[in-house]
C-alpha cells in the first residue's frame, strides 16, 4: 500500500481495485486532478485490512488525511478498526460520515446500476462486448427469474477482472447530476480548501 501513497497528504481507503478506479473516474468528470491535489485511493486488499491500514496512514502512523469507501457489509469492520485506531468509539452511520468514511449501499455496483438504470447499465456492457456472456449468464436457472437490477450487479460481480474494467465504463456513463452521494461525499472529504473542480460535460 505505501507505493501507491508516495507524498500524498490525504489517502482514501477502499476495498477493492473497482472501488478505486470508479472514484479516480468520478474524480476526472468532476475536473479534478487527484496526483495534483497529493490524494491517493488506495485499496486496502478488503475490509479486514481496515484497521491495518488506518494504523498505518493514519494519527498514530504517516499522520495524513484519512477517507474511506465501503460495501454496507463491511461497514462493521471499517468502525472496529476506526475505533482500533482511536479514531472514536461506538461509531455510528453519522460519526462515520464525520470522519470522512462513507458506506454503499448494497456497494459499489448497486449504488451504479440504480443511478444509471438497468437499461443503461446493459448498454455497457454491450458496449464492452460482452452481451452474449450476459445473455449465457441469465440461462442460469437461480437468476432467470431475479429482477434485470439483481441480473446486472451479479453478472458485475462474477469475477473481479469484469468488476474493475466495469467500474470505470459505469462511472463515464452516468449523468453527473446522478452520481451516488457516497462516491461524491467521499471525494469532498479529502478536498483541499484552497482547490475547486469544474465538471464536464459528458
Amino acid at each position: 500500500m505505501d507505493a501507491q501513497v508516495g507524498d500524498a497528504r490525504a489517502v482514501i481507503l477502499v476495498e477493492g481495485v473497482s472501488d478505486q478506479r470508479a472514484l479516480e473516474a468520478l474524480a476526472a468528470r468532476r475536473g479534478r486532478d487527484l496526483a495534483g491535489e497529493d490524494v491517493a485511493v488506495v485499496p486496502i486488499g478488503g475490509s479486514k485490512n481496515i484497521a491495518r491500514a488506518v494504523e498505518r496512514f493514519g494519527p498514530a502512523g504517516l499522520g495524513l488525511r484519512l477517507a474511506g469507501l465501503c460495501d454496507a457489509g463491511e461497514e462493521r469492520d471499517y468502525r472496529r478498526g476506526l475505533e482500533r485506531a482511536g479514531l472514536g468509539h461506538d461509531l455510528t452511520r453519522d460519526r462515520l460520515e464525520s470522519l470522512g468514511f462513507f458506506v454503499c449501499v448494497l456497494d459499489l455496483e448497486d449504488e451504479l446500476i440504480r443511478a444509471l438504470g438497468a437499461e443503461a447499465v446493459g448498454s455497457v456492457i454491450e458496449a464492452q462486448g460482452e452481451l452474449d456472456a450476459f445473455r449465457t449468464f441469465l440461462r442460469q436457472p437461480q437468476w432467470r427469474d431475479r429482477p434485470r437490477p439483481e441480473q446486472l450487479r451479479r453478472f458485475l460481480g462474477t469475477f473481479s477482472g469484469r468488476k474493475i474494467r466495469s467500474a470505470t465504463a459505469l462511472v463515464d456513463a452516468l449523468p453527473l447530476e446522478a452520481v451516488p452521494r457516497p462516491l461524491d461525499a467521499v471525494l469532498e472529504a479529502v478536498r483541499d480548501d484552497g482547490v475547486t473542480g469544474s465538471a464536464d460535460q459528458r
